[in-house]
């Protein structure tokens, strides 16, 4: 599953951050630097993949 994640978080960013963390800050936060641009939304979904605090 983390490698279903971290490819959507180099093509979809958004759908790798609701796949990680739902609905919540970090989707939204994710949204608005993807919409800024692609390479911050890349990257903190990267983050976001990989810190998994679940």
């Amino acid at each position: 599953m983390m490698l279903l994640k971290l490819i959507l978080a180099v093509f979809l960013p958004p759908v790798s951050a609701f796949l990680q963390v739902g609905l919540g800050l970090h989707f939204w936060i994710n949204i608005i630097l993807t919409i800024l641009g692609v390479v911050p939304g890349m990257v903190h979904a990267f983050w976001l993949v990989l810190i998994d605090k679940k």
